[in-house]
Parts: C-alpha cells; structure tokens; sequence
C-alpha cells in the first residue's frame, strides 16, 4: 500500500528546497489530493495557477491540462457549482472543447438546471449520435412523462441523423408489445438490407426478456422463409427485391440467435446453409467454430477456426483467435505455431510471446498445460504472467517526474489509482487461480522421484521383462537426450544476443531473476506457502469475489488454520450463502472442528459461536439435506450436496450417484458446462468406484447433446481431429455435411 503521508511530507520538504520549479508545487498538490484534503489541493493549484504568465486569448497545452486537473479536483471533492463556474471562466483556454460540453452537462445535472443541461446534452449528440451516455443526460434533464414523449426524444434525433445506429437502437431497451415489433422489424430490415456483420452482438442485451426473444425469432425466421421463395421479407408486400447477401445475413444472425438459446442442432443447420451458399465468407467459419465451442467439441471448433483463419492469413485477429481455440483444445504445439506467424523471426514464438507480455496467450496456455496434467509449464506461464504485472507495476517509476514536467496530471492520477488495483485485472487472477489450484494438486498428490519409481515396478519383474523394459529405457533416454540436445543448441542460438541485452536491462532495474524451470517449479518443498504468495493480492483486491475466498479455504484447510478457514467461511458466506462449492466448505471445516478435539479452548469457543450461526443447531446430514432439498431444481447444487452425502456416509454411494446424475425436465441448468462437471465427478473419484453409473450418465447425456465430445463413447479417435488441417485438401462440401 502507498504511503501518502510519507509522500506529502517529502513533497512539502521538496518544495521548500526548490519553490520556484513548477514540479515542487504539483507534487505538493497531488500528494492532498490522493489524501483527499481537496482544499488544501485546490488552493495550492489555485496558487500556482496565478504564478503561470499565459495571456486569456492564448491556448497552451500545458496550462489546459492544469485548469482540467483543477475542476477534477473539485468534481471530486462534490463542488458542483465552483466547478461549473471555475470551466465556463477559462473555457477559451482550455483545449479539450469535448470534456468542457462533457462537465456542463454532467454539473448542470448535478445542480438542477435540467434546461440548460439539455440544451448541452443536444449540442453534444449533434457531435456525435453514438455516444450512450449523452442520451442518458437527456432523458435526465427532459425528464419524460410517457413513453410517448420519451420515443420522441430518439425520433427527433433520428430525423436529424437518419445514418445513425443509437436512437434506433436504444428506444428497443424500453418499449414492449406491438411497438417494439413495429420499431424492431424497421431496424432488422435495414441492417440485413446492407449486411451488418456485428447486429445480433447489438442486439444481445435484449435477451433477457423472453417475450422480445420470442418476437425477435418470428420476425426473423419469418425473413428466412420469404426471402428464400420471392426474395422480399414478407411474401405479401411488392417492391424491389432484396439481393442474395440479405438471406445470408438472415442465416447468420439465426445461426448466432439460435446458439445463443442452446439449440445448438438448428444454429449448425443455419450456419451449413449459409456456408453452402457462401464458402469464402470467414464470419461463417467464425461462428460454426464458435457453436462448437458452446457444444463442448473444442477439437472441431479448433478446428473450423483454423480453417477461418486459411481464408485471410494476414488478419492477426483471427489468427490469435485460432491459436486461443487450439489452446482450449489443449494443442499448444499447434497455438505455438499459429502464433508464430506474427512474431519476430529468429526466435521460438513462446519467447516472443513472453516478452510481449501477451497474457491471454499465457493464461490460456497455463490453463491447457494444466489440463494435460504438465504442472511445471503451467506454474511457468503463471509465474511469467505474475511477473509481467510486476513489471507494469516497476514501469510507473518512470512517470513520477515525466508526467509532473509535461502537466499531464489527470493521466497521472488515473495511473497510480489503477496501479493500487492493478491485479484486480482478470488476466492475474486467471493465473493466480491456475497456480493455487495446481499447488493443492502438488500438495494433494506430490510428484514422486521418477527413478525410485521404476526401482519399485522392476522389482516385480521377470529377468526378460527387466531386460526388455531397461532396453526401452535406455532408447527413450538417448531419444530424449538428442532432442534435448538439438532445442537446446537452437535456443541458445536464437536467444544468445537478445537474452543478453535483456538480462542487463532487468539488473539495472530490478536485480538478476531466477530462471524459472518446470521441473523444479513442479517440485516444490511447500506447495502451499507458494499458493499463499498468489493468494494475498487476491484477499486485498478481489475480495468480493466468492471464488478468492473458497480458494483461501482450500488453503488454509491444507495448513490446518481453523480461524483463517472461519474467515474464509465466513467472508464467503456474506457474499453468497448458497453457493455450492461454499457448501461444501462449509461441511468440510464443520468435520473437520469435530474431529480435532485438541483445539485451544478459546478458539473451540470461537469456531463453536461462529459455526452456531450457520449451522442454527443442525447436524450435518441435515443441513446437507435441506441443502438439497433448497435447491432441488440446480444440478451444480444437486451435485456439491452429492458429494457430501457421499463424504458424510460412504455406505449411501447409490443414493448419492442418482441425486448427482438426475436429468428430468424440472432441472434449470442443464447445459454442456454443468453436466461436464458432474461427469467429471463421477471420473475423478468423488463418489468412489463407479464405473457402470458413469458409462450410463455419460449415454445420457450424450442423448442430450450428441455434439460435446466429453459424452461421446469411447471409440478410436479420428486422426483428423487430432492433425490440424490441411487447408489444401479441405472439401467445403465434406466439411459442411460432416457433421
């Protein structure tokens, strides 16, 4: 945490060496607005303002800066009509006209002038007609009545901006019934007509409310049965015909509609047609990759994207959006060298990829490597990207000084606050989250010496088999040492100047750092200890996060710390009490307390108060009980009270197997990722020996969704799902009826 207090009395000291450097006032300044003294910091900036020798009718970059820094202070610090005063005083030196209008607005709202505030909110739409938040000030200082006078509001802007997108799209968020079928049906008509690529991801938010689906869906698949037969969206109206794109694109969106519901056969057959139609289109290929990803069949979305990305090999998009579907197919040779098209030549496109500090390749290669089980590669890419945001964090010292001398201190400020929360980005808790879930498996199950392994199986074996089996070690061996030798000698090559240059880059700034190597990362002596280390700036920053709180559980549950455990508990509790892996934890540290009759008497007290007021007085079986009986209708929550039925009582697996594998039609969330988990479950041990009750939920489900390769039987599998395509010998024809 930053020491501001420290700071304010460092700067108050600077400035007294050096008052008349312009450096020494602002740092002073900053230092009582970070401590939220925002008087103080005003009448110092008003200070040093009056010592700035700029004539009225001049615009100096610098000087702008200071004023808008000035009036983010007082925004700050709630002093609405000084700041409204303080902008429209020096609004002819400032040079960002937008941010004036913007602070007008935003201050006359603030203040009650609604007709003033309006007129600003219609000036700044007339600028731009896209901006969502404008029309929002709008309707705040109009303040319509009905929903009539709040439709005219949009269509008047639309009249005056016929183009725009916003004032169509955004009186769809309100209206209901046979006005919002009236104002959908123009919207469609007009983005099919053109051919808009991007209009069911406008639309999306909509899909909340069942009834404008269900509208959205006739409307629509009412223009696909039309346009196939006379070429116009309703077969009773006369007028110029639409061109063949307009049914591609009806296809397309129906395609994404029909994903979007989990009617996963009816998207494939739309999108079929529309690639029949079309076969060089790369949105098509996009799309039937992404419904496989929603199917669960990661290998023939991977690849579909690939074949995507054969149609422009120079869009860097779709080419990083191949290698992140590879990686979730767990091919990461094949990311790796999908990747390294766009990086630099001479060096291995991992390396390239690190230096760049390309983290959501990182964090999708931790995660494939630790579906493979390779726990020391995946600990690797976590560990680069912990260390990317130490790095980011390191860079900010060179902005202390650059940015007091260029005056850009609203950028400045921005800065130090996103730094204070910079791990609350989804990119390290990804990481951090791999990495504590892999050092629980290393604590669970440690690696054993591979050596002193094989010296236990070849006790068992015969002299024959001993030769034979010493034979293939020694082959494997040498195989593995020319290849080692033969990446090594290429490694060292490709990486002799550039490691060099970097490695006296990172001693100037931050010492030598360990290199980091699978093997030894993987072996650990205290798999928990290193967990906790990417555990604490998820407890300081993401702690409304449910998931930061059941790790900080499996931890300390590990260690047995029953007071942290209670905190975890209990912080957890608070934010969702019915959350089902917290269920679990709940009746995992209940056990657990019962079990330790050893405990200092004043902590057994503490755990008994606490646990009273979740438990009120019942024992486990039936909290558990009523636990299910709750949520009857949930199968994640059917499940985690499964697994406890079974961890409670081991002689009721039978009861606890068909709770967890119930599928009838009362079951909300019957989806590809929640029967995933319960297949897992079943494989993986948690309901002990179960191999016949796993072979029949894995029919079931397979009944259910034909496409997600977890639930399709074991056969062999197609060699042409494990290659990568071949670009060459794809048929189109084949590819699109494969299915």
């Amino acid at each position: 945490m930053r020491d501001l207090e420290g700071y304010r009395e460092t700067r108050y000291q600077l400035l007294q060496l050096r008052p008349t450097q312009r450096a020494s006032w602002i740092g002073y300044a900053i230092a009582y607005h970070l401590l939220k003294d925002y008087d103080m910091a005003l009448k110092l900036l008003e200070e040093f303002r009056k010592t700035q020798q700029i004539p009225p009718n001049k615009i100096d970059y610098e000087y702008s800066e200071l004023i808008l820094y000035q009036n983010q202070v007082m925004r700050e610090a709630d002093l609405f009509q000084e700041s409204l005063e303080h902008i429209e005083t020096y609004e002819k030196q400032i040079c960002d006209k937008l941010i004036v209008e913007e602070i007008k607005g935003e201050m006359l709202l603030k203040l009650g002038r609604l007709k003033e505030a309006g007129e600003v909110y219609k000036e700044l739409i007339e600028r731009n007609a896209e901006n969502w938040h404008y029309y929002e000030g709008l309707e705040k200082a109009l303040q319509p009545s009905t929903l009539e006078e709040r439709l005219q509001i949009y269509e008047e802007v639309s009249k005056r901006h016929p183009r725009a997108v916003s004032p169509r799209r955004l009186p769809l968020n309100f209206v209901s019934g046979e006005k919002f079928r009236e104002l959908m049906d123009k919207f469609l008509r007009v983005n099919f007509s053109k051919g808009c690529p991007p209009l069911f991801t406008t639309l999306k938010s909509l899909y909340y409310n069942p009834e404008k689906v269900s509208t959205i869906q006739e409307l629509v698949t009412g223009y696909e049965a039309s346009l196939k037969t006379c070429d116009l969206f309703s077969t009773c109206e006369n007028g110029e015909k639409e061109p063949p794109t307009t049914l591609l694109w009806v296809r397309y969106f129906l395609a994404q509609h029909f994903d979007k519901l989990g009617q996963c056969s009816l998207a494939l057959d739309y999108i079929n047609a529309a690639i029949a139609s079309t076969p060089t289109l790369i949105e098509l290929f996009y799309l039937k990759a992404k419904i496989y990803k929603h199917v669960g069949n990661l290998k023939e979305a991977a690849k579909w994207m690939d074949e995507a990305q054969s149609l422009d090999t120079a869009d860097r998009f779709i080419n990083s959006k191949c290698a992140k579907y590879m990686l979730r197919a767990n091919m990461v040779k094949d990311a790796e060298e999908m990747c390294s098209k766009f990086t630099r030549e001479g060096t291995s496109a991992m390396e390239n990829l690190n230096e760049m500090q390309c983290m959501w390749f990182q964090t999708e290669c931790a995660a494939a490597y630790q579906r493979l089980g390779k726990y020391g590669d995946a600990l690797k890419k976590c560990h680069e990207v912990e260390r990317h945001f130490f790095e980011i964090t390191d860079d900010q010292f060179d902005f202390h000084t650059y940015c007091m001398r260029k005056m850009t201190l609203r950028a400045y400020v921005d800065l130090l606050r996103l730094e204070d929360v910079l791990r609350k980005h989804a990119f390290y808790f990804k990481a951090a989250r791999s990495a504590i879930e892999i050092y629980l498996k290393l604590h669970d199950n440690p690696l054993t010496n591979e050596s002193k392994e094989q010296e236990v199986n070849s006790e068992n074996l015969s002299a024959k088999e001993l030769k034979k089996m010493l034979s293939k070690q020694r082959r494997a061996q040498k195989k593995a040492k020319l290849e080692e030798e033969r990446k090594h000698a290429e490694r060292e090559r490709q990486q002799k100047n550039q490691k060099k240059k970097r490695d006296e880059e990172e001693e100037e700034t931050s010492g030598p750092r360990e290199e980091l190597v699978p093997e030894k990362l993987e072996r650990v002596e205290n798999p928990l200890e290193e967990a906790i280390k990417f555990l604490i700036p998820l407890k300081n920053l993401i702690g409304d996060d449910i998931e930061t709180h059941l790790l900080a559980f499996e931890i300390y549950f590990r260690k047995g710390k029953f007071l942290l455990m209670l905190q975890s508990v209990k912080r957890a509790f608070a934010i969702n009490s019915n959350n089902p892996w917290l269920h679990e934890c709940l009746i995992k540290f209940s056990k657990a307390v019962s079990d330790h009759s050893n405990l200092p008497e004043i902590v057994s007290k503490v755990l008994t108060q606490e646990m009273q007021k979740i438990f009120v007085n019942k024992n486990l079986e039936s909290f558990n009980e009523e636990f299910l009986k709750h949520n009857a209708t949930s199968i994640q929550h059917q499940l985690s009270g499964a697994k406890m039925m079974y961890f409670l009582d081991k002689s009721r697996q039978e009861k606890a197997i068909a709770v967890a594998t119930r599928l009838d039609k009362n079951m909300r969330d019957k989806n590809v990722k929640t029967l995933t988990k319960v297949f897992e479950a079943l494989l993986d041990g948690s309901f002990g020996s179960c191999h016949t009750q796993c072979e029949e939920y894995q029919a079931a489900c397979h009944k259910l969704f034909p496409f997600t390769s977890a639930f399709m039987p074991a056969t062999n599998e197609d060699d042409s799902s494990i290659a990568s395509v071949n670009h060459t010998a794809i048929n189109h024809d084949l590819l699109s009826n494969e299915i």
